[in-house]
Order: C-alpha cells, then sequence, then structure tokens
C-alpha cells in the first residue's frame, strides 16, 4: 500500500458519501417547489402541510451536503495536486462557476425561503423555493460538466511549455455529448431518490396512524411520489441507453468492462453472468442475450463491439507500455447492481399505486417493510453508477490525457493521507448517523399543525425579529 492507493481509497470514500446527499436535494428541491406551487394555486392546506413536512428534510439533508461537499474540494489540492495543476484552468472554472453562480443562487433563495413565510408576498415566496431548486440543478450542471470533461476532454489544448491543459472552449465543454446525456441522467436518477422518499415516509404514516386526520395528504404523497419515481426510472432507462452508445464511442474500454467482453465481436450478446480467469484475461463461462449488448453499444443489433484484450493491444500501442484494463469485477457488477436497485424501487412504486387503486389506503406491514427500504435502493443504485463510471475509466484521470497514478500529490507521505482518511471516514460515520436521526425525527413527527401561535398585542409586526419557519 502507498500514498496513491489510501488517496483512492480516501476519494472514494468522500465522494460516495457526499454523494448520498447530493440526489435527493437535487430532487427535493424541485418536489418541494411543486408542492408548494399545489398549495399557491388551490389553497388546499395538505399541500402546505406537505411542502413544510418534506420541506424540513430537505432543508436537513441539503445542510449536509454542504458540508461533506466542502471537503471535495479540498482533496484536489491536498492529495491531487499533480492533477490540479494540469487540469486546474479547465477544471477550475468550472467549480468557480457552480460555487459563484450556482450555490450562491441556491443558498441565498433557501435562506429568503426559511425565513421568509408570513413575511413575503406569496408570490415572492414561492418564486425563492422555484430559484433555489434551479440553483441546485445548475450546480450539478457545471459539476457534471468539469466530471465529463475527465471522461471525454474537449475544448482544451495541452500548453507544451508549461504542460498543462488550457481551456480554449467554453462552450465546448459545456456542451460535451458525455455532458449532455449524464446530466439529464444523473437528474433523473435524483428524482428516483426524492420520490422514493416521498413514498416511504407517506406509507409509514398510512399504515401506522390510520386514524389520522392526515390521511389525505399522506395518500396523495405515495401516489404523488410513486409516479416520480415511475417517470424518473423510465427516463433513468432511456437516458442510460443514451449514454450507454456514446459511452462506446468515446470509452469503449468502459463498455467492454463492463460487460466482460474480451475479445471483439459482431453481433455482440449482452452478459447476464459472465466468470473471467483470475488475472481477468479471458472469459472462463457466460450466460448471453444475443444481439442485445450490440444494440445497446451500438443502436445496431449487429453492429461491432470491441473487446477488452483488443481495445487493451490497441492502447498500449498508442499510449505506451501499461495495463489500460480496470477491475473487470468491479465494472461488471456495479454496472448491474445499478440496473437492478434502480429497477427494485420503481417495482415498488408500481405496487404502492396498485394497493391505492379506486380508493384504497394499503395496511400491509410488508408493503410499509419494502416502502421504508425504497429510498435506500435508488441511493444505492446511484452509489453503484459514480463508482462504475469513475472505476470504469481508470487508469486514466483525465482519459487519454493524464493517468490516475501521475496525478496524485508527490509531496504527501502515505502517514499524512492515511491520517486524513481515517479522520474524514469517523467524521462522516458520525455525520451519518447525526444525518439519520435527524431525517427519522422529523419523519416520524408527520406534517405539522398550521394552527398560528396566538402572538403578543403589543408586538410591532414591523419590529419582529426573523423566525426560523421550522
Amino acid at each position: 500500500m502507498d500514498a496513491l492507493d489510501v488517496a483512492r481509497w480516501q476519494f472514494g470514500v468522500t465522494t460516495v458519501y457526499h454523494f448520498l446527499f447530493v440526489p435527493l436535494t437535487i430532487g427535493l428541491s424541485v418536489l418541494v417547489a411543486i408542492l408548494q406551487t399545489l398549495w399557491h394555486r388551490t389553497g388546499d392546506e395538505k399541500y402546505l402541510k406537505l411542502t413544510k413536512f418534506y420541506g424540513k428534510l430537505f432543508l436537513i439533508n441539503f445542510a449536509m451536503g454542504v458540508v461533506t461537499g466542502i471537503v471535495q474540494e479540498f482533496q484536489f489540492g491536498m492529495n491531487w495536486s499533480d492533477y490540479s495543476r494540469f487540469v486546474g484552468d479547465v477544471f477550475g472554472s468550472f467549480l468557480a462557476i457552480e460555487a459563484l453562480v450556482a450555490f450562491f443562487l441556491e443558498s441565498t433563495f433557501i435562506g429568503l425561503w426559511i425565513f421568509g413565510w408570513d413575511r413575503l408576498p406569496k408570490r415572492l415566496h414561492l418564486a425563492s423555493i422555484w430559484a433555489a431548486a434551479i440553483g441546485t440543478n445548475l450546480s450539478a450542471y457545471f459539476i457534471l460538466a468539469a466530471n465529463s470533461f475527465m471522461q471525454n476532454p474537449v475544448g482544451y489544448r495541452v500548453n507544451p511549455e508549461s504542460g498543462r491543459a488550457e481551456l480554449t472552449d467554453f462552450v465546448a465543454v459545456l456542451t460535451n455529448k458525455v455532458a449532455l446525456i449524464t446530466v439529464p441522467h444523473t437528474i433523473a436518477g435524483a428524482f428516483l431518490v426524492a420520490g422514493s422518499l416521498l413514498v416511504a415516509v407517506a406509507l409509514w404514516h398510512l399504515i401506522r396512524n390510520r386514524g389520522s386526520a392526515d390521511i389525505p395528504a399522506y395518500r396523495f404523497a405515495a401516489k404523488f411520489g410513486s409516479w416520480v419515481t415511475l417517470v424518473a426510472a423510465a427516463a433513468v432507462v432511456i437516458t442510460g441507453d443514451i449514454q450507454g452508445k456514446i459511452m462506446t464511442q468515446v470509452q469503449p474500454m468502459k463498455m467492454a468492462a463492463a460487460e466482460g467482453l474480451y475479445t471483439t465481436e459482431s453481433p455482440a450478446s449482452f452478459s447476464v453472468l459472465t466468470v473471467g480467469s483470475l488475472d481477468g484475461t479471458r472469459e472462463l463461462f457466460a450466460l448471453k442475450i444475443p444481439y442485445l449488448l450490440s444494440y445497446l453499444g451500438t443502436g445496431d443489433p449487429n453492429g461491432t463491439v470491441q473487446g477488452i484484450n483488443d481495445l487493451q493491444a490497441q492502447y498500449t500501442a498508442q499510449y505506451g507500455a501499461g495495463s489500460y484494463t480496470p477491475i473487470i469485477p468491479i465494472t461488471y457488477w456495479s454496472f448491474r447492481f445499478m440496473i437492478a436497485f434502480g429497477l427494485a424501487a420503481a417495482a415498488i412504486a408500481l405496487l404502492v399505486l396498485w394497493t391505492h387503486r379506486k380508493g384504497r389506503t394499503p395496511t400491509s406491514r410488508w408493503l410499509l417493510r419494502a416502502g421504508l427500504v425504497m429510498p435506500l435502493l435508488p441511493l444505492v443504485a446511484n452509489s453503484f453508477g459514480w463508482i462504475f463510471t469513475e472505476m470504469g475509466r481508470q487508469p486514466w484521470i483525465v482519459f487519454g490525457e493524464m493517468l490516475t497514478r501521475d496525478g496524485v500529490s508527490r509531496s504527501v507521505s502515505l502517514a499524512e493521507v492515511l491520517t486524513s482518511f481515517t479522520a474524514f471516514t469517523l467524521l462522516y460515520a458520525t455525520l451519518a448517523v447525526v444525518e439519520f436521526k435527524l431525517l427519522v425525527r422529523y419523519a416520524r413527527a408527520g406534517v405539522p399543525d398550521l394552527t398560528p401561535a396566538p402572538e403578543p398585542d403589543d408586538t410591532d409586526d414591523a419590529d419582529r425579529p426573523l423566525a426560523f419557519a421550522y
């Protein structure tokens, strides 16, 4: 074990942990805005109750996401300074825009939304949550554009004197074909998580608190969340199909590794299960669906998909001696787990809608158990998706330009990286417990009572300090 190995583990742990909060923030910001819009248009109190209820869960998650996200940017300078030096002119500009435009937009209007209840005009207050939701999604766009540059570098040149990548076309990076499909795919995955949370919390109250006066609100939340989950699942499948075809064009090794395809095939079969040799160079056993991989990768059932061994020989000739093959078991299984867990969440959403047919209210304890597990499924699917995306690019940190081993900080010792890795892991474990307890505590409390508290008669509203609405 050396500093490179620990630096990679640290970045992997902190990134996956941070991304547990990101999709829920992205999706829930929009869903809360929709709920408040429904209240604004109809005046129905149940929508206001749901807005404040899920808005509280959104704020808890948002705060934790901000805390864990700060660490990400520090790591570029701490553990990956050679990478930052090489790609900073490109990557840094998008991180700066994300912070100065998207994040400030998001955080400013979240503040107005939190403290603006009964202070701001209703339309302006509603606009605040929509502005925050737009800022959240813009933030995702800029971050994903930067990541897509690592997958498919465009709009740059390498200065031969400084040895650094320099941005030459800002629009080319924003319209990178990898970014244009990764953004909707990631946002669809975010709505899969947010919809699942709506369903899980509403189901708990529907089944555990059957005599509650707020049953209509929970029924709506369960059905609304189920439809969001199903539509998001369909969007994930469609965008994922397009993403697979683009990936085959720009990163053929990643597609070959995802399928355990060792030799070039035309037509190529989709592997349901493949067992390879210990050295990862050949297939020992496979259960396959004919023609499917060719269609997924090229759009043509008879299309050619390049294999791992042929690509390894091609890259060796192009980039020099070395292994250009990612860890096959990780890419192979992370790709399948991503699909399986996402589809499982959609199946539960379909079951929830079925139990609500003809005005019925679900009562099954088995459904409650499935519902409580439901938000974890798309979270795990998202995590495996990012593991596949990043591990499938290996050994490159910037595809075709810089190897991961060349991006690590050379001045940071193994002991230093191990110390920070241990500290971050313990800190994040503590924050995970705090996050879980807060979400469970406020989710179990249910929708709020909207009966206004009496105020002293001598209080001048103009001088009344801002109060936290939750």
